[in-house]
């Protein structure tokens, strides 16, 4: 599994090193005892390496059969797991399923189903912890729905949280999509819920952790 930085972070990751080579430069040249820039030049090394971790996009393939799998869209621990009212695309029961992403977490979402994109939906919002329920419709999000292969439509929803600050939605209407491509990018972690048909087969458990783009989360119920 090859890694690479996503272009998301790019500029960030080349603004940071700059200003960290500024900073840490004046720190050497004007701060005595040497022992102060070194231990300032130590902590710069390992935030940034911290921002970088945010940044990493594994390349990845779904090893199983995509035919009617659902695939978690991101890295992270399934936080919530029941069935809801989903109001703003489906109007009808489904079952949520949420994984929560750390900052320690890859912020790349992959796609969780094999389909075409109906509609991409951008709401402002809060951006209060996405671990809370409210997150889901009161956080700033992206709502995204997509028609699987066997015909039933499923609601991915993007959610920013305490510390991410942008969302970003590559999906647009019309678009196909596969569970290998990426959906989107989240700076700096939260969280992704999915809508699903109440007959689907869930495969995980709240607490359970997952991998996005590899680690399927349910399975569809077969084409009618």
């Amino acid at each position: 599994m090859k890694v690479k930085i996503h272009r998301e972070g790019t500029n960030i990751l080349i603004i940071l090193i700059l200003m960290l080579g500024v900073v840490n430069a004046a720190a050497w040249l004007f701060i005595r005892p040497a022992a102060v820039p070194i231990v300032f030049s130590s902590l710069s090394g390992v935030f940034f390496l911290l921002v970088l971790n945010f940044f990493r996009s594994p390349r990845r393939h779904f090893p199983g059969n995509p035919d009617g799998a659902v695939v978690s869209s991101v890295d992270g621990k399934v936080v919530a797991l029941e069935e809801v009212f989903e109001d703003e695309c489906l109007h009808s029961r489904a079952i949520q399923l949420s994984v929560f992403m750390t900052v320690f977490d890859v912020h790349a979402n992959w796609c969780p189903v094999n389909g075409r994109v109906l509609t991409v939906r951008h709401h402002a919002g809060r951006f209060m912890s996405a671990y809370l329920p409210k997150s889901s419709t009161e956080n700033e999000r992206s709502t995204i729905l997509i028609r699987a292969e066997n015909g039933q439509e499923i609601v991915v929803r993007q959610i920013a949280g305490a510390v991410a600050r942008r969302i970003v939605t590559y999906a647009e209407p019309g678009d196909e999509v596969s569970v290998d491509e990426h959906l989107g990018f989240i700076k700096f972690g939260s969280r992704v819920d999915i809508f699903l048909p109440l007959d689907a087969e869930i495969l995980v458990k709240i607490g359970q952790k997952t991998t996005g783009g590899i680690t399927e989360i349910a399975r569809l119920a077969p084409k009618k």
